[in-house]
C-alpha cells in the first residue's frame, strides 16, 4: 500500500472520529434543549485570530471555528454516506434489472439513465431540495435522487457480460428464478464496482452539498463548511482569514483523501486492472 494512501486512511478515521463526536455533541444539546457551544453567541470574543484558548480563532458572532469545523464534518458524513445509500441502491436496482433481463425493462432502464442525464444536475438537484424542503433532508434528497445514473449504467454494463457465463447459465438450468440468479450470484460478483462507486460518490456529494449551503438552499441553522465559508468570504477584507482558511482545507483534505482510497481501491479491485498488473 502506498504511504499516500496510508495517510489518506488515517486522515478518514481522524474525519470519522471527528464526525462522531459532533453527532454526539448535536445530540446531547437537542435533547438538553439546550444552544449547542457551536451556536452560542459571545460577542466579547468576536474576530479571534488562532490562539491556544480559541485553536483555529473565532468568527465574526464569537463562536469557536473548530467546534463548527467539527459539526461541519458531521454533516458531511451525513451527506455522503446517506446519498451515497440512495444513489447505490437505485442504480445497483436498475442495473441489475436492465443489465440481466434485458427487453424493453432494458430500454426502459437505458431512457431513464438518459433521460436523468440529460438535465442540469445542479438545478434538478435544487429542484428536488426547494420540493422536500430546505434543510439537511432536502439536500440528501437532492443529491441521492440525482447520482444515481453513473452507478446504474457501470453496474449494467457490468451485468450485460455476467449474465452470459458459465456460472449463471448453470442457475439457470437448475431453475433458479431471476431475482435469485441477480442478487444470490451475479451481485456478489459486482459488489467491487459498487464500492468503488460510493468511494467516488462520496467526496462529490460533500462537494455538491458545500455549494448548495453556500448559496443558501442547503442546510439552516448548521454550521455546514457551505455556509462557514459563505459567511467568512464577507470578511477576508478585514483580515479575517482563519474561518475561511481552515474551512476551505477541510475540504481539501476529505476531498483529497476519498479521491486517493478510490484510485486504491480501483486498482486493487477492478479486474482489469488486476490483469494487466
Amino acid at each position: 500500500m502506498r504511504f499516500s494512501v496510508k495517510l489518506s486512511f488515517a486522515a478518514l478515521a481522524v474525519y470519522f472520529f471527528v464526525a462522531v463526536c459532533g453527532e454526539v455533541q448535536y445530540r446531547v444539546a437537542q435533547i438538553r434543549d439546550e444552544t449547542p457551544a457551536y451556536n452560542v453567541v459571545n460577542a466579547a470574543e468576536r474576530y479571534l485570530p488562532p490562539a491556544p484558548g480559541h485553536v483555529l480563532g473565532t468568527d465574526n458572532l464569537g463562536r469557536s471555528v473548530a467546534l463548527r469545523l467539527v459539526q461541519g464534518a458531521r454533516i458531511a458524513f451525513i451527506v455522503g454516506f446517506a446519498t451515497g445509500a440512495i444513489a447505490m441502491a437505485i442504480g445497483v436496482l436498475l442495473g441489475l434489472l436492465g443489465g440481466y433481463l434485458g427487453g424493453k425493462t432494458d430500454s426502459f432502464v437505458v431512457w431513464l439513465c438518459a433521460t436523468c442525464a440529460s438535465m442540469p444536475g445542479l438545478l434538478f438537484i435544487l429542484a428536488i431540495s426547494l420540493v422536500v424542503g430546505k434543510g439537511l433532508l432536502g439536500v440528501v434528497a437532492g443529491i441521492g435522487l440525482t447520482t444515481w445514473v453513473g452507478v446504474c449504467r457501470t453496474i449494467r454494463a457490468e451485468v450485460v457480460k455476467h449474465r452470459s457465463r458459465a456460472y449463471v447459465l448453470a442457475a439457470k438450468a437448475l431453475g433458479f428464478s431471476p431475482a435469485r440468479i441477480m442478487f444470490r450470484h451475479i451481485l456478489p460478483n459486482v459488489l467491487h464496482l459498487v464500492l468503488i462507486q460510493f468511494s467516488i460518490r462520496f467526496p462529490s456529494a460533500v462537494s455538491t452539498e458545500v455549494f448548495i449551503s453556500f448559496l443558501g438552499i442547503g442546510v439552516q441553522g448548521e454550521p455546514s463548511w457551505g455556509v462557514m465559508i459563505n459567511n467568512a468570504r464577507m470578511r477576508l477584507w478585514q483580515g479575517v482569514w482563519w474561518e475561511m482558511a481552515f474551512t476551505t482545507l477541510a475540504i481539501f483534505i476529505l476531498v483529497l483523501a476519498f479521491n486517493n482510497i478510490a484510485d486504491y481501491l480501483r486498482d486493487r479491485l477492478d479486474p482489469a486492472l488486476r490483469g494487466e498488473r
